[in-house]
């Protein structure tokens, strides 16, 4: 199953195809900002029955440099058969359309971020042939944006540097910096950002600030993402005023309360939490 923070890693680069050329300046290379940016299809199957997909294809043209393919690999771990898996992509690629083509894995970790980097030959060392060796962004290349105007100045990369250090315990202030370089944003700006960032923290501890900063500094964001913030917010709201009230809480009655994602119903939940002689009564009308 594909996790969030994977999907995240690779779809904003969709959203904003530019990006590459920002961020490329943090991994070591000058790639000039596109003329034109086409998203491609990712689907790189042949005639076998076995399937191929990169996770995000872009094609790109530049003054400079002329047209070239970006594929964008999101990496959670070291996997050995991965770099076979690349060099086919960026082969077949290369075939397929008769460009250039280039290969960025994103990275949460050091240490799959070091694994991705290195070079990869088909061949022996005497008869290498063939060698992948992929641009790497991840936490030991991304910028560290805890400034809200450097946020602001572009809110696509501030949400890049927040999933690429969601490990890392500067991420608290990259998100504090984020949030509030959003409130500024329009919310069809805000959106995707907001999306993307909580996405890419997946479970980790720093989902739970993201939820509090979204909720708080936010208030005008309507989407799905925010409302199971805020839901899951009051929820902990409930279980604490139970707890609090020394009430014992069975595991059934925290599920219950934990997986609702209807904000009123929740709000009465918290009402009847104040009075309830029992947790298992928040649940009864009266």
């Amino acid at each position: 199953m594909v996790s969030p923070p994977h999907e995240a890693m690779h779809r904003i680069f969709q959203h904003d195809p530019g990006l590459f050329s920002r961020v490329s300046r943090f991994l070591g290379v000058d790639v000039p900002t596109p003329l034109r940016a086409t998203a491609l299809p990712t689907d790189l199957t042949e005639t076998s029955p076995v399937e191929r997909r990169v996770d995000t294809l872009l094609r790109f043209e530049t003054a400079e440099q002329g047209a070239f393919l970006l594929a964008v690999e999101s990496q959670g771990q070291k996997k050995p058969h991965k770099p076979a898996s690349w060099a086919y992509y960026t082969a077949y690629l290369w075939t397929k359309y008769r460009l250039p083509t280039s290969l960025l894995v994103v990275c949460q970790d050091h240490a799959t971020a070091r694994w991705a980097g290195q070079p990869v030959s088909s061949g022996p060392p005497s008869l290498p042939t063939l060698t992948i060796q992929p641009l790497v962004a991840g936490p030991h290349n991304m910028p560290v944006i805890t400034d809200p105007e450097e946020a602001r100045a572009d809110l696509v990369l501030a949400s890049l540097a927040a999933i690429t250090h969601a490990a890392e315990p500067v991420v608290d202030a990259i998100l504090k910096a984020l949030s509030t370089a959003l409130r500024d944003a329009p919310e069809d700006i805000a959106d995707p950002i907001v999306e993307f960032t909580a996405q890419g923290l997946g479970n980790r501890p720093a989902k739970h600030l993201w939820r509090n900063l979204v909720a708080v500094d936010l208030s005008f964001y309507k989407s799905y993402i925010s409302e199971e913030i805020r839901a899951q917010s009051r929820a902990e709201d409930v279980l604490l005023v139970l707890e609090q009230r020394g009430l014992a809480v069975s595991d059934d009655v925290r599920q219950r309360i934990t997986d609702c994602t209807d904000p009123a119903l929740l709000r009465d939940w918290l009402t009847r939490a104040v009075t309830a002689p029992k947790a298992e009564e928040i649940f009864e009308r009266h």
